[in-house]
């Protein structure tokens, strides 16, 4: 019998996704219409995910539902792997690093999902009270609790000075804004029960870092380039019991907890 993949396309808090999903509701995966992200869940499926997300955009509707050969291999024809590739991207590029193999050029979604084997765990797109504010990912796990915020900034000339972060020559207010979004993290999840909590917040650069002097490793605020992702955090002393991870991050995916 012919499997299906259903297509639906997730509009709110500033986002813009589409969800590829199995007939049985089991995941796919998602494609990031703004930036481009693909993150896939079934591996052997991504060709796939690719394509429907191509065909949802042409078909122009609410909800799109594909056939899947149910035997693996539906390869798309040259031409159409490389327009996909133009327009998403293509991560399958891969480099030894540290003695691990790291995607190259991965996504900073797909590499903090690295990390769940390791005690983390990871809520993406987190909405901060009702104003349309959203923390595109918060990780919590050993080293503690983290907003984590990226910026895109390739070809550009990146530096930190101390709490000065300078965008060719310009001082961006990145840093304040992440404080910010940390403070009101922590707010409202000492509102939900969770207490004697500490939130930090992450900046994570792609592109070229400059970093002049030492950052503090246990500041509010740290910068860090996207290629040391996720290595800075398994690095981090322990801070939180596995037991302790697994009660927060069930309060940090309650939609209640962010609707104060």
């Amino acid at each position: 019998m012919e499997q299906l993949l259903t297509v639906r396309r997730w509009r709110r808090y500033g986002a813009d996704r589409l969800f590829v999903t199995q007939e049985t509701g089991a995941p796919v995966g998602s494609v990031d219409l703004q930036s481009g992200e693909v993150v896939v869940d079934d591996p052997i499926l991504e060709d796939r995910l690719r394509r429907a997300a191509q065909e949802y955009l042409r078909a122009d509707v609410a909800e799109l539902v594909l056939p899947v050969p149910a035997t693996p291999g539906d390869d798309l024809g040259s031409a159409d792997q490389a327009a996909l590739e133009a327009w998403l991207g293509n991560d399958r590029d891969v480099v030894d690093a540290d003695q691990a193999r790291v995607e190259r050029g991965s996504p900073l979604r797909a590499r903090l999902e690295r990390l769940a084997a390791e005690g983390w765990q990871v809520v993406h797109d987190v909405p901060l009270g009702r104003q349309g504010s959203l923390v595109a990912h918060l990780l919590l796990g050993p080293g503690g609790i983290f907003t984590i915020a990226e910026h895109r900034l390739t070809g550009h000339r990146v530096r930190l000075d101390g709490r000065v972060l300078e965008v060719d020559g310009q001082s961006v207010r990145y840093l304040r804004d992440a404080r910010l979004e940390a403070q009101r993290t922590h707010a409202l999840l000492v509102a939900a029960g969770c207490a004697s909590i500490t939130v930090r917040s992450i900046v994570v650069v792609q592109g070229e870092l400059e970093v002049l002097g030492r950052q503090d490793p246990l500041a509010p605020t740290l910068v860090v380039p996207r290629h040391v992702v996720p290595a800075v955090f398994r690095a981090m002393p322990v801070a939180l019991e596995p037991d302790r991870v697994a009660a927060l991050a069930t309060v940090a995916r309650q939609r209640l907890t962010w609707a104060r």
